[in-house]
């Protein structure tokens, strides 16, 4: 949509962006729809905002719900507990179709928001909704799965075992080992090991956040990632770390880390790791857009973490990174999400 037939276009359209979430992850949420829905208004699109914990806001309760900081850690156990009592999507949804939306943008993260449940909920509902449908965001969400799809879709990932596993199968996988829940995101709940006297005690933490947690071989080189719009894949960026991993706080702390796009790396390894983000895209059965993450082994060969259907949407967050890095801006990007969605249902 360009001009003033696009402007026209996006003003007869009602956009919602769906956040909050009763996730450790929810002030990540909140910080990616404050800027997503400041990028959509300015580039004219009519945006409501609802919180699945507290339904649809309205002037000074949308203001005070975006405007809140995102911390250095997860909320407590407390205050996760408060938010799933107040939780309510159903209702929220309802309440979205009453008022007729013609399109829900969800802006949300961890295992509720991202694991398929809030798509399953929005298919039932007939809204239609921007990013991967309920299966591939299920299929995506759960670490160990994915890494299966991966192996059979050529693409190389870090070794893996699922916890418990005996001695001698810890052994056989190596340390340092990277210890994290299956199913959340965020790196929340995400620990280093260097010899089997920490597995324990890493393995409790990431319990804390899931019932299932994985363990990984430790991949010691560079970090990249790759974000993907419809069928293409964006430009390559590098994640240089303080430490040894991007975890919860090396992303949400200034300083944590160093983001480069596009990454500093021959033309032959960006188009490999481009390739291998658009096959586990298609693998998934993804669509709209999504992040793609890989770490380099000792001799330089990509290996893929993980792929998120939800990533961050800050201005300053990896996605948007890599689309600023081939020209598209945060609200041309936040847009075009939006078309995605609302040309698969006029097809």
């Amino acid at each position: 949509m360009h001009g003033e037939a696009g402007a026209t276009a996006r003003s007869g359209v009602r956009v919602a962006v769906l956040t909050g979430g009763a996730t450790p992850e929810r002030g990540v949420a909140l910080s990616g729809a404050r800027q997503v829905v400041a990028g959509l208004r300015e580039a004219g699109w009519s945006v409501i905002v609802a919180d699945t914990c507290a339904g649809l806001l309205r002037g000074e309760d949308e203001q005070q719900l975006l405007a809140r900081p995102v911390g250095t850690g997860p909320p407590d156990a407390s205050e996760l507990r408060r938010l799933r009592d107040s939780e309510d999507l159903p209702a929220v949804l309802a309440e979205l179709r009453e008022v007729g939306v013609d399109v829900v943008m969800p802006v949300l993260h961890g295992r509720e928001g991202e694991g398929g449940l809030v798509q399953a909920a929005l298919e039932l509902f007939g809204l239609t909704f921007t990013g991967s449908p309920a299966a591939g965001s299920y299929l995506a969400m759960d670490k160990g799965l994915s890494k299966q799809l991966f192996t059979q879709l050529g693409v190389a990932t870090a070794p893996w075992l699922v916890w418990p596993q005996p001695d001698d199968k810890l052994i056989e996988l190596g340390f340092p080992l990277v210890v994290k829940p299956s199913r959340v995101g965020s790196t929340v709940g995400l620990s280093v090991v260097d010899d089997r006297g920490g597995i324990d005690e890493a393995v409790g933490r990431a319990l804390t956040f899931d019932d299932e947690v994985l363990l990984e071989g430790f991949l010691p080189g560079r970090e990249l990632t790759v974000g993907v719009l419809g069928d293409e894949a964006l430009a390559v960026g590098e994640i240089v770390v303080a430490g040894r991993v991007f975890d919860f706080e090396s992303k949400y702390t200034p300083g944590g880390a160093r983001e480069v796009f596009p990454a500093e790396i021959d033309a032959e390894l960006a188009d490999r790791v481009r390739a291998d983000a658009l096959t586990v895209h298609r693998g998934l059965r993804l669509r709209d857009y999504s992040r793609v993450d890989f770490r380099l082994d000792a001799q330089g060969r990509p290996h893929c973490l993980e792929v998120n259907t939800l990533p961050g949407m800050t201005a300053t967050s990896l996605l948007p990174q890599s689309a600023a890095a081939v020209g598209i801006p945060f609200g041309t990007l936040c847009g075009r999400i939006v078309e995605l969605a609302l040309e698969r249902v006029s097809s």
